[in-house]
């Protein structure tokens, strides 16, 4: 009964700053309803017992003190606690005016565009459904829709925010310890809702000054017989891999598509062979998205394929 309490998709077992914030506002409300409730029982296995403990007057000031004076006091004791935590559950209120990093996250059907920016606003680079934090540095987020109405949520860092077509949203996360964390769209889009996952990793901050710095010059490998293959048919089309003539921008960005954890966002783990189901029967795992098929290929052009993609750091 116990298993979701804990693990890298649980509220209730925060590694991030937020998400202990909202896991201590749940116990608060979880305990005082327990604590009322147990007050209830106890009251009515009074009563029932003793059918003739209260007169009249008696039962009229337990209903006033009971029922109106005493739920008066607690909601109006839980409703200033929810106000003094709110400002450090959305610390965008307060952001001391110190420069955060920025990450934009447009939510698709039903994958993730996520774009790194530098200090002055300008794209480091782009990549889909996989996200990368430095741990003990405060992160905001823009958050928006491509299409229908998504919800982001990382449990184990923080609360939930909607992403609305022609709406930018903000949330700020801080992630403080380092591990691999799973985020999901928590608002219904659509067939492949369930498999809209989102990978979040929190490195230390040397490994992620790394990360960035190998993310500016990534190898494409035009001369590769994958490349040539992922050319002639139409993959170029719709994605792109920096460093390379493919330049498309409907699907996800593949640059460093090989260094990824999941493929289909979250849907397989990143193996050849993954990939290579995934090129043949998208649809097979991501029903409702916009990727073909691909199963005219021969298994040995589709091995190529997904050789060639995981080989991309």
């Amino acid at each position: 009964m116990l298993s979701s309490c804990s693990g890298n998709h649980s509220a209730l077992d925060p590694s991030g700053k937020e998400a202990a914030d909202v896991r201590d506002l749940a116990m608060v409300m979880f305990w005082g309803a327990t604590v009322i409730w147990a007050g209830v029982v106890i009251l009515l296995i009074f009563a029932v017992r003793k059918k003739n403990a209260f007169s009249e007057k008696a039962a009229g000031r337990l209903i006033l003190w009971g029922g109106a004076l005493f739920p008066t006091a607690v909601l109006v004791a839980l409703l200033s606690y929810t106000v003094w935590l709110m400002p450090q559950m959305r610390p965008w209120f307060d952001l001391d005016k110190t420069v955060h990093r920025k990450i934009e996250v447009t939510g698709e059907q039903f994958w993730w565009r996520i774009r790194y920016f530098d200090v002055d606003d300008n794209v480091l680079f782009e990549t889909a459904n996989e996200i990368r934090l430095p741990v003990g540095e405060r992160v905001t987020f823009s958050l928006q829709s491509a299409d229908v109405i998504h919800s982001f949520w990382i449990p184990s860092l923080g609360g939930k925010m909607d992403m609305i077509p022609g709406r930018v949203n903000t949330l700020s996360l801080l992630a403080e310890k380092p591990g691999l964390y799973r985020g999901v769209c928590a608002e219904f889009c659509g067939t492949s809702h369930g498999m809209m996952g989102l990978v979040v990793e929190a490195l230390e901050p040397t490994a992620f000054a790394e990360w960035i710095s190998s993310r500016k010059n990534p190898s494409g490998n035009q001369q590769a017989q994958g490349f040539t293959l992922f050319l002639n048919h139409g993959c170029a089309a719709c994605h792109t891999i920096s460093g390379t003539s493919a330049k498309g921008v409907i699907g996800p960005n593949l640059t460093a598509f090989g260094s990824r954890n999941f493929i289909g966002a979250g849907s397989l783990p990143a193996t050849t062979e993954n990939i290579a189901r995934f090129i043949r029967e998208p649809a097979k795992f991501k029903p409702g998205g916009l990727m073909p098929h691909y199963a005219m290929l021969s298994s040995k052009e589709t091995d190529q394929l997904a050789t060639y993609l995981k080989g991309l750091h």
